[in-house]
């Protein structure tokens, strides 16, 4: 399966909500943000659904995004925010569609439910990154901005994974490994686990961020991913931003950072922690399926094979 091809200005980006429902103003600017760089917008027909803390019905959902990846006009498919239920709509899915279209497919969140089961389901390799209804419609940081159009533009990006100016990486267990960059959001990894949408980590690099999950949340899920054994089968795990992740009230509680070591001083594959990876606006895109290589030594997460299939050389 080739990867996407590289966007140029002039293609056109659909905007889906397979998620929650957004603000519209925040859509709205998201869509001129994107339109100001010379892309043309189209957003699905119901995108602006609301059903409670769901962006529509599951069915309208599933409609729009098999929709975008079908239209032949459409390069790219950008969800407006995550938020919750792309977890419903994994079984509605037809995933010989994404296959036989494979498309730049960005978001984050509760997105990274779809983007495991269309890595581990079509083979797509997607972008877990900034998203038209909440950094592009707030006003998008420049580092955060600056690597996510390298990489899904032109030919792509490959090397090292730039990091913002004096931001240094926290080596938990030093080594180097090589393998497909896999993981999001954890508490949807860890909730994909047991199901048929979760991919085969087996040589994978595993990142991991989540945000407003307390240490004990954020040990349940890691727990899970522990006795599921996928921490066995990993060759490297990257950990980002663990935000709004306090304990709150009165009651005993181990810090973040305590829980983290628990669990992975013990492993034997390099681990790297303070990655800026997350759900700050400060963030480098992570592209889901691409071949990398994580060397603590050096400090870095290097691309080992461009993002992108380079644009005018494919389809």
């Amino acid at each position: 399966m080739p990867k996407p091809t590289g966007l140029r200005p002039g293609d056109t980006i659909g905007i889906v909500a397979p998620g929650s429902p957004m603000s519209p103003e925040r859509l709205e600017k998201g869509v001129e943000y994107l339109e100001s760089r010379g892309y043309r917008v189209v957003l699905g027909k119901h995108v602006r659904d609301q059903r409670g803390y769901l962006a529509g019905d599951d069915v309208d959902r599933v409609f729009d995004l098999e929709q975008m990846f079908r239209d032949p006009d459409v390069r790219a498919v950008f969800c407006a925010r995550g938020g919750y239920g792309t977890q419903r709509l994994l079984d509605l899915i037809d995933y010989e569609i994404v296959a036989a279209n494979p498309k730049i497919f960005v978001g984050y969140s509760d997105i990274t439910a779809l983007q495991l089961a269309f890595w581990g389901k079509a083979g797509l390799v997607s972008y877990s990154g900034p998203m038209p209804a909440v950094e592009m419609g707030l006003g998008i940081d420049p580092f955060t901005e600056k690597i996510f159009w390298q990489m899904l533009e032109g030919s792509g990006l490959t090397g090292p994974l730039p990091l913002p100016e004096g931001h240094e990486l926290q080596v938990l267990k030093p080594g180097k490994a090589r393998g497909p960059l896999v993981g999001g959001c954890l508490s949807l990894v860890a909730t994909l686990l047991g199901t048929p949408y979760a991919p085969d980590f087996t040589g994978a690099v595993l990142f991991l961020e989540d945000v407003g999950e307390e240490p004990y949340r954020l040990d349940r899920y890691l727990a899970q991913l522990r006795l599921a054994g996928v921490f066995d089968r990993v060759d490297g795990v990257v950990l980002g931003q663990f935000l709004d992740a306090e304990p709150k009230g009165d009651s005993p509680s181990l810090s973040v950072q305590e829980v983290l070591r628990d669990y992975f001083d013990r492993l034997h594959v390099p681990v790297v922690a303070n990655f800026p990876y997350g759900h700050g606006a400060v963030k480098v895109t992570m592209p889901v399926g691409v071949q990398v290589e994580l060397d603590t030594e050096a400090g870095e997460l290097r691309l080992l094979e461009p993002t992108v299939e380079p644009a005018g050389l494919q389809g």
